[in-house]
């Protein structure tokens, strides 16, 4: 009797692999009822898929049989029918069945489409684009919440997310398709690595100015001391990147010079918060996120924005007062840029964050720099040239649309406390 040690085991190859496909009005137990035909035949699931839309049920069952199923195909059918449903079997050959395994390893993509409306056209553009580039729409799912015909909001969010696979042919140019596309049919369309980080982020960081709040603060105060017009010009020039952003803060504050404190006090009082910031801030919170606002504004604001929406961190300019006036100086290390972005990393490191898993959104040139060290950076209703250079942005709804590029349904967000 030998003592060697039989060699691997090969598995035996399947009897047969057959797809089962069910479609028909949708109703509690039809699952129950389908599988149960199934259960004693030692029947193994290899991938399940099922939809239901507007009470209509769409179900896929791939099944490996261990012994010959021809007269249980038969009988499954007979039963569709009983139940109300139309059912398929349908023999899937083995090579295409080991084919289709081989592909579990391709990259996959979330493309996130939204906008104040979505028409056909918009899926006949995108689908076409994303044929051409070579990837596959495996699942598409609809974020957004049920839309009523009869009590219309006047100010909806519709969502549509898709689930892609494979290896675009020109990333860049895909990209660059996507964006023009979004401008020319008024939507914001995202593409996203399907990977962990984008389930799993953790931090989120915002521009002060024209992103958290609908302003430019600076200008305001300018407005107050009557040289608004010569702030402006400066302000508009440091945003479309034209201007060292030091300088332009240094020449601007020098135009505030002798402005009285009390100016802050009553804007700060009337600060006009983003559409969408309460409700995107209720709900990062209840996710356990920490948020930050890092700004190129002034500190004075980001408190006051801290204590109104729940911020953890802010790092902003500190404005010089000397007798109650401006003095036209900042204490301290300016924040531009680039100490954006290094603020956003220490940030990180202090939460023990990777920045794989924080998110920066703004929407001037001084925010490319955070924007593009983030995992999700978001140019958020900015300058063409900002839009262009960020991984993702958002032009058409309020910031609550970031809450789609998280994956998160509109059922899901918390309702709003209206007991303070």
């Amino acid at each position: 009797m030998s003592d060697a040690h039989p060699g691997p085991q090969r598995r035996i190859p399947p009897l047969s692999i057959f797809l089962l496909q069910a479609t028909g009005p949708d109703r509690h137990g039809l699952i129950e009822r389908l599988t149960r035909e199934l259960a004693p035949r030692r029947v193994r699931i290899l991938d399940i898929g099922q939809a239901v839309i507007h009470r209509t049920l769409s179900l896929g069952l791939l099944l490996e049989f261990a012994e010959d199923p021809t007269h249980l195909c038969g009988q499954l059918v007979t039963l569709g029918t009983e139940l109300g449903l139309t059912v398929r079997v349908e023999p899937v050959d083995d090579e295409a069945y080991e084919e289709w395994v081989s592909k579990q390893g391709d990259p996959r993509w979330i493309v996130t489409l939204f906008g104040r409306n979505i028409e056909a056209e918009h899926l006949t553009r995108i689908s076409g684009i994303l044929a051409r580039y070579e990837l596959n729409i495996a699942v598409i799912t609809r974020l957004s919440g049920r839309v009523s015909l009869r009590h219309l909001d006047h100010s909806p969010n519709t969502c549509i997310e898709f689930s892609v696979r494979g290896k675009p042919s020109d990333p860049s140019a895909l990209r660059a398709e996507l964006l023009v596309t979004a401008q020319q049919l008024e939507c914001d369309i995202a593409i996203q690595a399907d990977d962990m980080y984008r389930r799993n982020r953790r931090l989120i960081a915002f521009d002060m100015d024209s992103t958290l709040i609908q302003t430019e603060v600076i200008d305001e105060l300018a407005r107050r001391h009557g040289v608004v017009e010569h702030v402006a010009k400066i302000t508009e020039a440091a945003m479309n990147g034209e201007l060292d952003f030091d300088q332009s803060l240094r020449k601007r504050l020098g135009l505030l010079k002798g402005l009285d404190v009390s100016v802050m006090r009553d804007i700060a009082d009337s600060l006009p918060i983003t559409p969408g910031a309460h409700r995107l801030m209720r709900t990062v919170r209840a996710l356990g996120y920490k948020t930050a606002i890092l700004s190129g504004g002034f500190t004075y604001f980001g408190q006051r924005l801290q204590r109104e929406l729940g911020i953890d961190y802010v790092h902003a300019n500190e404005l010089e007062i000397a007798d109650g006036r401006l003095t036209g100086n900042v204490v301290g290390p300016i924040v531009n840029g680039q100490r954006k972005a290094f603020l956003l990393d220490q940030i990180a490191k202090q939460e023990g964050i990777r920045l794989e898993q924080a998110i920066a959104v703004g929407d001037g040139a001084n925010d490319l720099p955070m924007i593009n060290a983030a995992g999700l950076g978001i140019a958020f209703h900015a300058k063409p040239k900002v839009r262009a250079s960020a991984k993702q942005h958002i032009s058409t709804v309020g910031l609550d649309g970031i809450l789609y590029l998280l994956g998160v349904r509109d059922r899901d967000v918390p309702a709003e406390d209206t007991t303070k």
